[in-house]
């Protein structure tokens, strides 16, 4: 697929994005590409206090302030919290979204993560990676994409699935001059350092997000890193168009 200038980070959940790639899309902005940022749910479970109502407006508004930061447009594709299955109402939910950006590059989460949403939600960007540029794929009157997109996937959890074995790495990108930038758009979602300390044992998520970046840049020689994989399967495409973009920020290409 030619580039278009649009590039689309897809999560699951309110804050999957600025954890794992905000630092790869504050690069990207800088050079001049259109941030998309969406996420499938809306965060209603994510609250040991407000109903999901409250808190799906709370995250929500979240979403767009972090958005904001890189001048970015945000979706939510309707759904809910620990409701995500490989069905066909999200098969076109999620087509949709990719259909309305038309992007060129997305981001998702990988297929072997900590949580089955995750991984549901990986393998539903996948197919609409694919899905979108199908004319007989309907998604209520919004157009093909003219092509498949280059697709990555953004690190698991913790750099672990859920038998605890270490993810694979295709390559790394150098975020450490985009940390502040990061940190500003995680610190948007406000709501989570109490839902994290409840529900996860975690505190001063930041900090937490900041040694998940500083071990794999360990790894990368470098102060700050994200790490990726890219799909490589037919008919995606199959040289890696963000070292081309990034240059020497890219880091290991496989």
């Amino acid at each position: 697929m030619e580039d278009n200038g649009n590039v689309l980070a897809f999560g699951c959940h309110p804050d999957d994005i600025e954890f794992m790639c905000a630092g790869t899309l504050s690069f990207l902005r800088k050079k001049g590409y259109k941030i998309h940022m969406a996420t499938l749910c809306g965060g209603e479970k994510g609250s040991m206090t407000l109903s999901k109502e409250k808190i799906r407006s709370v995250r929500l508004r979240e979403c767009e302030d972090s958005a904001a930061v890189l001048a970015a447009s945000y979706r939510w594709a309707g759904w809910e919290d620990i409701e995500v299955e490989f069905c066909h109402e999200l098969r076109v939910r999620v087509a949709k979204v990719i259909r309305e950006v038309n992007p060129f590059v997305v981001f998702t989460l990988p297929a072997l993560d900590y949580m089955v949403d995750h991984e549901e939600t990986s393998k539903l960007v996948r197919n609409a990676c694919f899905c979108a540029s199908v004319p007989n794929f309907d998604t209520e009157d919004v157009p093909p994409t003219k092509g498949v997109p280059y697709l990555y996937y953004w690190d698991a959890v913790e750099s672990k699935d859920w038998l605890g074995r270490r993810t694979p790495v295709g390559f790394y990108v150098d975020v450490t001059s985009e940390m502040e930038t990061k940190v500003k758009m995680l610190s948007c979602h406000r709501s989570q350092r109490d839902w994290l300390l409840a529900q996860h044992g975690i505190d001063q998520y930041i900090e937490y997000m900041k040694e998940w970046d500083r071990r794999r840049g360990k790894e990368a020689g470098v102060g700050f890193a994200e790490s990726f994989c890219q799909h490589l399967a037919h008919p995606f495409p199959q040289d890696n168009i963000l070292k081309s973009i990034l240059g020497a920020a890219v880091i290991g290409v496989s």
